[in-house]
């Protein structure tokens, strides 16, 4: 049977292949994966240095300065900043919870145990049919309400969004025990190597699954041979 959608109004294939013309994996990474970096592991790299080369409180204060400039970058451009918009909220409680301990590992402990949170969450969206990871692959390409209450959406971004619930958990547990066993430059470099790397794969990754998945669903992968037809 075929599963393309029949839609109300005809001026929404237009729309819909003008989307899909301009998605691919290469696009989206060089869009939303320095933007995701930045947000995920400025405000770490920013209250490491301050801390280390004056102290506590001027590490905190510059881990809120990068997010509120973030911030203030994302709305100038008029985009939603989601990700920005958690990320400065967090930080804002991170830093006034840090400063009243006087402790950089109550500091760090926050973001491990938000990580966690995040961890389940990703989890529960997809089995609740309501996946975060489409919630913030809004951020890169925006997706029409047709696209968005559709199977394909649900399936593809459920998949992703499991995905991203194990890493974040099992990083959460890595980082915990390296923070109360070791010392804080030691939690540092598990943040890193458990980060950096493993992040940009897996964003590498479901990017590519999500491309792949639309293009070949039966809902909407002819979006994507209109795209290509508009093309040649």
């Amino acid at each position: 049977m075929d599963e393309r959608p029949d839609p109300a109004g005809a001026e929404v294939e237009p729309a819909l292949v003008a989307s899909a013309t301009d998605v691919s994996v290469r696009g989206l990474m060089l869009g939303g994966g320095p933007r995701f970096a930045r947000d995920a592991f400025g405000p770490v790299l920013a209250f490491y240095v301050g801390w280390k080369l004056v102290g506590l409180v001027v590490g905190i204060v510059a881990a809120t300065v990068v997010s509120l400039v973030a911030f203030r970058y994302e709305r100038k451009r008029e985009r939603s900043g989601t990700m920005t918009r958690v990320a400065l909220a967090f930080v804002l409680v991170q830093g006034t919870v840090g400063l009243l301990s006087n402790s950089a590992k109550v500091y760090l402990a926050q973001p491990v145990l938000l990580n966690a949170a995040f961890g389940l969450a990703f989890l529960v969206s997809a089995v609740i049919g309501r996946p975060l990871a489409g919630v913030f692959a809004e951020e890169m390409t925006p997706f029409p309400p047709e696209v968005k209450t559709s199977r394909t959406f649900r399936r593809v971004f459920g998949r992703i969004s499991v995905a991203w619930g194990v890493y974040m958990l099992l990083r959460s547990a890595l980082r915990l025990f390296a923070l109360t066993t070791s010392t804080v430059e030691d939690f540092l470099v598990v943040n890193f190597v458990t980060g950096l790397p493993l992040t940009a794969g897996l964003m590498a990754g479901s990017m590519w699954y999500g491309v792949r998945g639309f293009r070949r669903s039966a809902e909407w992968g002819w979006a994507f041979e209109g795209g290509a037809a508009a093309q040649g």
